[in-house]
């Protein structure tokens, strides 16, 4: 046996022996967003996270003593820099995550149950007595429901619940001041040269709808569709909003003011960035990013309408 060998069967060797242990708790049963029921002996006192977004929503539950592991993108909170980095949920590394002996690996399935490469690794966690849950948020309103699960799973409930309450306070306070007032339509911009957007099924379009806003590519089938300055000027958005706040990105939206007075954002001066990790990442601070949005937004509802007398509600 090689030395990787000797190393991942010691790994195995403490996960089973640790495993007696866990079973005298309480058991816990949960779908996960997959449907799949994940059963635990008890509360998970070691968990893995394989998303950036997990881990915020790990230490949002109140599980952040917990987490034991995570991929090599999480960086908030700050805490979970010092944490061991197992790899990630597209590259399954078995023993660097039992290295670290799991009772839990939580992943991202990107609205689909991992592709047959993944299959393998992942089912000799399961088979070693790692439970794995496959996490798929597809709107705003998941995300404090996911806290909360993540509450009953790790234990830590009352913590959970009441971040999750927050959380849902703060869509339903957007929601009201902003939904119903006049749409704006918009152009939410994803890098440059190629340019990419999102359609009607991604969450910031979700988080655009709750903000009043109205995505110009909604109708578009690719989930990040590839779209060209030819098409932004056809569509005519009255803001152009940019995922990334460094100069880069700002430069990328400073590159429309060309297109005036023909484009209605550039005309209106309706061009803003919001920060990327926040916005781009199914976590609690994509609800707090939101927020940002929605103001931007407002801005722009303004100056669009300035001219206008006052719409009735929708």
């Amino acid at each position: 046996m090689n030395a990787g060998g000797r190393r991942l069967a010691a790994a195995l060797l403490a996960v089973a022996v640790a495993a007696p242990a866990a079973a005298r708790a309480d058991p816990v049963r949960v779908f996960d967003d997959e449907g799949r029921l994940v059963q635990l002996h008890g509360p998970v006192q070691r968990v893995v996270s394989l998303a950036p977004h997990l881990t915020e929503m790990l230490f949002a539950a109140g599980a952040g003593a917990r987490v034991v592991g995570v991929d090599q993108h999480s960086d908030y909170p700050a805490a979970a820099r010092a944490l061991p980095r197992v790899g990630d949920g597209l590259r399954i590394d078995v023993e660097r995550i039992l290295s670290v002996k799991p009772d839990l690996v939580v992943l991202w399935s990107y609205g689909a149950l991992p592709a047959a490469s993944q299959k393998q690794p992942l089912q000799q966690l399961q088979d070693m007595g790692v439970a794995v849950y496959y996490s798929h948020p597809a709107q705003l309103s998941d995300i404090p429901d996911e806290i909360g699960r993540f509450g009953r799973i790790m234990g830590t409930a009352g913590a959970a619940d009441a971040a999750a309450d927050r959380l849902r306070h703060k869509l339903q306070d957007l929601a009201f001041r902003y939904a119903a007032q006049r749409p704006v339509r918009v152009f939410y911009q994803i890098g440059g040269n190629p340019a990419y957007t999102v359609n009607g099924r991604s969450m910031i379009s979700h988080a655009l709808g709750i903000c009043g806003g109205v995505n110009v590519f909604a109708a578009l089938r690719p989930t990040s569709p590839i779209v060209g300055t030819e098409n932004v000027l056809v569509a005519n958005p009255q803001a152009i909003i940019a995922g990334g706040s460094d100069a880069q990105s700002r430069n990328r939206l400073a590159a429309w003011k060309k297109y005036a007075p023909g484009l209605a954002a550039a005309a209106l001066g309706n061009l803003w960035t919001v920060d990327a990790d926040r916005m781009h990442r199914p976590g609690p601070r994509m609800i707090e990013e939101t927020g940002q949005l929605c103001e931007y937004l407002d801005q722009a509802r303004q100056r669009a309408y300035a001219d206008s007398a006052p719409a009735e509600p929708r």
